[in-house]
């Protein structure tokens, strides 16, 4: 990518009642996967084995993402997540649940169930969840995300404007993208737009030597992603990113809208222009045990 441009949070799309009507915020966020991690054992899991195709990692791997509301005093953020044990612990994105009082998951097939938030790390924009009265789940596993290749092709599943299950494809356009944020420290409400329903602008950030959307202030996180070009949209924060073999091998995390540039992207500009962002699962299996700990 040559200049900066805009990135916008790949999915909670924030929901606030304003004077009968509801507003939807977008929250901007990252870029890049960068580094290599250390290669850490691939987590275990129990979905079936995928084809190499499409349609044969969606039907291995459809169990495994949940539809995440967040609700605040002001409103509701909606994003994506992984199970990642049969009882239910889910990974997401921190800024999905960020100053969050209650949060509700969607499984496949439409059950739904109370998590509570486990463990949270701003600096990486994860999230660990635990959904309460579950059992038997079929959790997602986790790859290796050093082991994947740009031109790689990537599935992910999520839920862009609140349509569960949806399924988007591409590749793996790049790694090593690097972009400053506000931090997110759990103490946050979802962003809202008062404009009326309209999808709104994004966060302030750094890229490139420039600041974007009033500029970034307060403490703030860098961290490195892989870049893809598999649709993502608001909503889809926080779902998972597959490889072909039906293994996660990212968190995705954020978008460059259309018609990014030094202002905030508009209703009509707002989406997916091939442009995406995951933490790599390498990253994520790092944290793990902080974050079951709630140490993060």
């Amino acid at each position: 990518m040559r200049g900066p441009a805009a990135l916008v949070t790949a999915a909670a799309v924030a929901a606030a009642v304003v004077g009968g009507g509801t507003a939807f915020g977008l929250e901007a966020l990252l870029g890049g996967h960068g580094s290599s991690s250390a290669s850490a054992p691939a987590a275990s899991g129990t979905n079936a084995s995928a084809s190499g195709t499409v349609a044969g990692v969606v039907d291995a791997v459809k169990d495994s993402v949940v539809e995440i509301k967040a609700d605040t005093g002001s409103g509701q953020s909606t994003g994506s997540g992984v199970v990642i044990t049969k009882d239910g612990q889910i990974l997401t994105n921190n800024h999905v649940v960020s100053g969050a009082d209650t949060v509700r998951v969607t499984f496949e097939g439409g059950k739904t169930a109370r998590a509570r938030v486990v463990g949270t790390d701003a600096d990486k924009d994860l999230a660990l969840l635990k959904a309460e009265g579950v059992s038997g789940l079929r959790p997602a596993a986790l790859g290796d995300s050093d082991a994947v290749g740009v031109g790689d092709q990537v599935v992910a599943i999520g839920s862009p404007q609140g349509l569960s299950g949806t399924v988007t494809s591409g590749i793996v356009s790049a790694k090593n993208r690097e972009v400053k944020v506000p931090k997110e420290d759990g103490g946050q409400e979802p962003e809202q737009d008062q404009g009326g329903g309209g999808l709104g602008g994004g966060w302030p950030f750094e890229f490139d030597g420039g600041q974007y959307n009033g500029g970034v202030q307060g403490e703030t996180t860098t961290y490195k992603a892989i870049q893809t070009d598999a649709s993502l949209n608001p909503g889809n924060s926080g779902g998972p990113l597959f490889n072909m073999s039906g293994q996660v091998i990212g968190i995705n995390s954020a978008i460059l809208p259309a018609g990014s540039g030094q202002g905030q992207a508009s209703q009509s500009d707002a989406g997916s222009v091939g442009l995406g962002f995951a933490i790599p699962v390498n990253d994520v299996k790092k944290d793990l045990d902080a974050l079951r700990d709630g140490t993060a």
